[in-house]
This record gives C-alpha cells, sequence and structure tokens, in this order.
C-alpha cells in the first residue's frame, strides 16, 4: 500500500485477533428463516432441499478454505471448527467471520436453483456470524454436543408439532398441547397417535449434518497425457452420525489433533 497523508486512519482499525492456540468455531446464521421458509414454501417439519442446499454451501466453503476442518450443520445454521494451529487471516476474528459468512451466503444463491428447481428465489437470504475460540478438545466437542441436542429438541417438537396439524390441530392449540411437555410426552404421542417411532425418522433430520473430509477416489483427465488419473484426496463429505458419543471421535481421531 502506498504511503500518503491519509494513512492514519488505519490507527482507527480494532486489532481482533483470537487468542493462540485455541480452538476457532465461526457460526453462521440465518438471519429471518422462519419468514424466509414460508414465503418460499419450506415442507414442514423438514425440507430435504433447503438442508442439501445448506450441506452443498457448507462442502463448498470447506472446499475454498482448506483451514477448515469439520463443520456441523442444522435448521438455518452451520459451524465451521479451525485448528488451534491455524493462521488463518493471522486469527483475525472480522476477517475470518466475513470471509466465511460470504462466501456461505453467496453459494446459497448460486446453488438455490439446484435444489428448489422452478420456486424462484424471492428476495436476497441474509446470513449472520461470529468467531468463538474454545481452550481445549472437550470444551469444543461440548460446543458441537450442544448444538446437536439442539437439534434433537427442536426436529423432535417440529415433528411433533407438524404431525398434529396436518391431522387437522389449529396451530394455536397444538402449540397448546405441547406446551411443557417432556421428550417421552411427544414421543408417545407420535407413537400412539400417528404410528411414528421417532427413532426410525432419517438422521439426517434427527442428528444433523456433519461434514468432514474423507479420503475419496477422484477420476480427472492428466492435463499432460489426456489420459484419466485416479488419485485419492480429501473431499468434504456430508455425514449424519452421533457426534455426542466417543464412537465418532475415536472413528475420526484426526478432527482434535
Amino acid at each position: 500500500m502506498a504511503n500518503s497523508k491519509y494513512e492514519y486512519v488505519r490507527q482507527f482499525e480494532l486489532a481482533d485477533n483470537m487468542l493462540p492456540n485455541t480452538w476457532l468455531v465461526v457460526r453462521v446464521d440465518g438471519r429471518g428463516f422462519h419468514r424466509f421458509s414460508q414465503i418460499h414454501n419450506f415442507e414442514k417439519p423438514n425440507d430435504r432441499r433447503s438442508i442439501d442446499l445448506m450441506n452443498r454451501c457448507a462442502i463448498e466453503v470447506m472446499k475454498d478454505i482448506k483451514d477448515i476442518t469439520m463443520a456441523y450443520g442444522q435448521s438455518d445454521e452451520y459451524s465451521f471448527v479451525l485448528p488451534k494451529t491455524t493462521n488463518l487471516y493471522s486469527r483475525r476474528s472480522s476477517k475470518i467471520a466475513s470471509t466465511i459468512v460470504s462466501l456461505f451466503a453467496s453459494n446459497f444463491v448460486m446453488h438455490w436453483s439446484t435444489y428448489f428447481g422452478d420456486e424462484k428465489l424471492q428476495y436476497a437470504p441474509c446470513f449472520d456470524s461470529r468467531v468463538v475460540c474454545y481452550p481445549n478438545d472437550q470444551v469444543l466437542r461440548d460446543y458441537l454436543s450442544w448444538r446437536q441436542a439442539d437439534c434433537h429438541i427442536n426436529n423432535l417438537y417440529n415433528t411433533t408439532f407438524w404431525a398434529l396439524v396436518k391431522s387437522g390441530m389449529k396451530e394455536s392449540e397444538a402449540e397448546a398441547k405441547l406446551r411443557g411437555s417432556f421428550a417421552k410426552d411427544k414421543n408417545e404421542i407420535l407413537f400412539s397417535t400417528f404410528n411414528i417411532n421417532y427413532n426410525n425418522i432419517d438422521p439426517i433430520y434427527r442428528k444433523g449434518s456433519t461434514i468432514i473430509r474423507k479420503k475419496t477416489e477422484v477420476t480427472s483427465t492428466s492435463p499432460r497425457t489426456g489420459e484419466l488419473v485416479t488419485r485419492i484426496k480429501l473431499v468434504p463429505t456430508a455425514v449424519y452420525d452421533d457426534i455426542i458419543g466417543q464412537q465418532f471421535w475415536d472413528e475420526h481421531p484426526e478432527l482434535l489433533t
């Protein structure tokens, strides 16, 4: 940057470097997505098109920003994990948050028609983001467990609520019926009234989506010889596993290194 008499204005910028040697998590949240889902006719209680689009956005972000080791998403939010060793943008919070959320939002618009077909995008979606540092592996796992537990709680409620509404109950009546209820009560309503075993609902809805870099065979054309070449690459891939228990972390120890 060329020196000039105006350069002094840089002194007004605030230093926002995140603590060193800590996990960084960038959480992207949809703004006003209750209205957005109504305007765009999302299916209830879950719209697979929306989930697949959100997952696509997260995958594209991870393809672009190699430092991200994993991501977890549910509903209108996604959390991206950067390792303790990352020095992305010198660990500046504003740069990291703004880059990831803008990439996510632009991919949401770019790939909308791939998943929603003729359902026209009525207005620009909006997402906010923040960066939080977590001091050790256990706290990071607790954060991710919190988000997956939130997914389960919300999905159980929404599944029961919309089952009642679709059976003919008014939304206000369904809200009143479920007010103060526990998980066992909702499971009982689903099973006894609608013959739905909640545990048989697809894991993508109950557990959310986790994006990890999986070893995958990728075939491409060699620019030198024109022949097809197969290589093993780490490709961001969605899985729908329990990340609260120990088994997931035993199977993917590289995520905490």
